[in-house]
């Protein structure tokens, strides 16, 4: 981007010349403040995306003291040419500088009481750090002045967002200031930020839109009983399955797999610590659908095996561990990817699946044995 802006000054180009609209709004809302109380001129100004300098100048004429900076080598070149010896223009200072990448302390001054954008604000890639920084380097009482072109006033092949703001862009903009008030400079829009509002204490959240549904989610449960078998029904899809389910909103795997084995065996989980533990999530696909699934172990639980979703499974079974490789009828291949995270290796020739295990917490040091009273 740098390259294109000094090509661009160095062939002679322009820019957009600064307009009377412009200048009225300034003197209304920026004029330079008084340093020495008798109401004369004065205060300091930053011009970020200088350009040609013409801004820069007409501060100058207003009675700042400016500090005009560009990240384009060429432009800042024909601006100290294009700069007539004054007393105003004595007042201007050129330096090229990259708002974004220069470190802020580089800057001449360490706090201002008018910073500018003009045309140049779409430009600024990071935008809410940016802001965020030149609002700790605005003297009390000062104002950041951005005159920008609005997207929907573009006619420039649908390029318009990447020379101009839109209307969320420029609330985005005004967020976070006491004052922001929006004029109109001859179809530009010239925002006046002033008073900026101390960040809140913590962060806030929202979500987006309602999204389209994208992908499945669910538990899968391993429960085995003393001698060590393992519980699968026979569901009425014609396969061998774990208990287990879809999470409901807001519910975690664990969660879910404990609710499910109980809501689908009647089995319950001991909420002894260790009594069901999350051991890794895995994600496959079906149907051209992601499908994530929790893998959940209960080696704690009461109760005993019954069907109580007969519209989904047709009866509980205990089954020896070692015969799953050899099981006539299918496995329910999100139960099988649950049973290969317990036990390794065991089911030969699994479809691929990503398997992300989960650390578990160190179990927590026995308490030292009571001393003689």
């Amino acid at each position: 981007m740098t390259d294109a802006w000094d090509a661009h000054y160095a062939d002679g180009n322009t820019f957009s010349p600064l307009r009377d609209s412009e200048r009225a709004l300034l003197a209304e809302h920026a004029p330079a403040p008084s340093r020495d109380g008798d109401g004369g001129g004065g205060g300091f100004a930053l011009d970020i995306g200088c350009g040609l300098g013409e801004l820069a100048r007409h501060l100058a004429e207003l009675g700042y003291e400016v500090d005009a900076v560009d990240f384009a080598p060429a432009a800042l070149a024909r601006a100290r040419a294009e700069t007539r010896p004054s007393a105003t223009a004595s007042a201007v200072d050129y330096h090229l500088f990259d708002i974004e990448r220069d470190s802020l302390d580089a800057l001449p001054r360490p706090a201002y009481d008018l910073i500018t954008f003009r045309l140049s604000w779409a430009f600024v890639h990071d935008r809410t750090r940016v802001m965020n920084r030149l609002r700790e380097r605005l003297r009390p009482g000062g104002v950041v002045c951005v005159v920008t072109p609005v997207a929907e006033d573009v006619f420039d092949g649908g390029r318009g967002r990447s020379i101009a703001l839109d209307d969320e862009e420029i609330g985005v903009l005004c967020a976070g200031w006491a004052v922001a008030e929006r004029y109109d400079a001859d179809g530009l829009a010239f925002v006046v930020l002033r008073d900026p509002v101390p960040a809140p204490a913590l962060a806030t959240y929202a979500g987006k839109k309602r999204p389209s549904p994208h992908a499945l989610t669910g538990a899968g449960v391993v429960v085995t009983d003393a001698a060590g078998r393992i519980l699968l029904g026979w569901s009425v899809r014609g396969v061998w399955e774990l208990p287990g389910g879809k999470n409901d909103a807001g519910e975690g795997f664990l969660e879910a797999g404990v609710r499910e084995l109980e809501e689908e065996t009647g089995l319950k989980a001991d909420p002894l610590p260790g009594g069901a533990r999350l051991l890794a999530l895995l994600m496959d696909s079906t149907h051209g659908i992601p499908r994530m699934t929790g893998a959940v172990r209960v080696t704690a639980w009461s109760g005993r095996p019954t069907v109580t979703e007969p519209q989904l499974i047709h009866r509980w079974e205990w089954h020896e561990v070692a015969d799953l490789p050899t099981l006539p009828q299918p496995l329910f291949t999100p139960s099988a990817h649950v049973i290969d995270t317990v036990w390794p290796g065991l089911l030969p020739g699994l479809p691929p699946v990503h398997r992300y295990p989960i650390a578990q917490a160190p179990a927590p040091a026995p308490a030292p044995a009571a001393g003689p009273a």
